[in-house]
């Protein structure tokens, strides 16, 4: 079991550091298979006023749809495929756990310009809508309601662009969820740091004379490259990188290693758009409008969120039934990425999952 500390309570919220976490691998998880399916958001008009005649939205769903529907957002650059992983899913979903899939229907969309929703490189390249987070939430938002017919679900869980979709769905559609577990983010205006490393990406590939403003007919190599750079810069964790390359040498492996890898790069297009589609996230205006239970989870060596700002402890004080759990860095935690292991905050999952009413269904 893993053992919490209370480090601050006020207005109703709380801030919560884990004193311990279990270890060991997860064993084999006992979810059932993933069914893939796709929708096509007919009409769909953008933030900016652009439309499509035709939206395509992918996504996963684990279990029976007569469970209690939760939802699952994916980061910048993934996709619900690679939510999907021991170290998540494995720690989820199965019997026993958290959201175990006998119990409550999950289901992972891909994000626009992701995994295999609509997204530049299926063709449209720059032409395709200059889509933004609003766009994102709005494409959830109509999959959820008209494809599965759902007004409510228990539970929203995103990690880190996943975590400020979250936010948003707290704030634009105050009582769809019961439960809203924003990881990996901070519900403030994207600035700072995590802004400037994603201008790095944006610009390196607009630069790139290879790009050829979108044209290109081999995919430029600043793409790969400004990736690498920004995951190494912006996740991972300072003691667990200490620990992985503690000499020259072993650094150099762990970069070459990495920048030789070619499998999840992408499309320099569509990670561009990726990337760029949160210039404008801010959705801090909005929290005294959330109705959900909102436990929000970060890592105190986050390289994207760092705590020692006060943003979120400034922030929770906002939401009415908030509460913050942030995990203390060690070896054993990776930065921005640390969320992606779920058996750092499994038990205090459970504790919401357990404990939150159920909300009305939205108007």
């Amino acid at each position: 079991m893993q053992a919490f500390r209370l480090l601050f309570r006020a207005g109703g919220w709380a801030v919560l550091s884990l004193a311990a976490a279990t270890a060991g691998a997860a064993g084999a998880s006992g979810y059932p298979a993933p069914k893939e399916g796709n929708w096509v958001a007919r009409d769909f008009r953008f933030h900016d006023g652009e439309r499509l005649p035709e939206l395509r939205i992918h996504y996963l769903t684990i279990g029976d749809p007569a469970g209690e529907p939760v939802v699952v957002l994916h980061g910048t650059a993934g996709s619900a495929a690679r939510m999907l992983t021991p170290s998540f899913a494995g720690e989820l979903f199965g019997p026993g756990q958290p959201l175990d899939a006998s119990r409550y229907f999950i289901i992972l969309p891909d994000a626009i310009g992701a995994g295999a929703s609509s997204k530049p490189s299926d063709g449209m390249r720059t032409a395709f809508p200059k889509y933004n987070y609003d766009d994102m939430v709005d494409a959830q938002h109509r999959l959820l309601t008209e494809h599965f017919g759902l007004r409510h679900v228990r539970a929203i869980i995103g990690n880190s662009m996943g975590g400020m979709h979250a936010w948003m769905w707290g704030t634009q559609h105050p009582r769809f969820a019961d439960i809203l577990v924003p990881m990996a983010s901070q519900p403030t205006e994207m600035a700072s740091r995590n802004w400037m490393m994603r201008r790095l990406i944006i610009d390196a590939i607009r630069n790139d004379p290879d790009w050829k403003n979108g044209q290109y007919t081999t995919q430029p190599r600043s793409a790969h490259f400004a990736s690498v750079f920004f995951g190494i810069a912006t996740s991972g964790g300072n003691l667990a990188y200490q620990k992985a390359a503690p000499t020259r040498e072993k650094a150099d492996q762990l970069l070459d290693k990495r920048l030789k890898a070619t499998d999840g790069t992408g499309d320099a297009n569509d990670i561009l758009y990726q990337w760029e589609s949160s210039r404008d996230y801010n959705p801090s205006a909005g929290l005294e409008r959330i109705e959900s239970a909102v436990l929000a989870i970060n890592a105190a060596d986050d390289e994207r969120n760092p705590p020692e700002t006060g943003l979120m402890e400034r922030e929770m004080k906002r939401v009415k039934h908030g509460r913050y759990y942030l995990i203390p860095a060690s070896e054993e935690t990776t930065g921005h990425a640390t969320t992606a292991n779920a058996r750092f905050y499994r038990q205090p999952l459970a504790d919401i999952l357990r404990s939150a009413p159920r909300l009305g269904q939205q108007d």
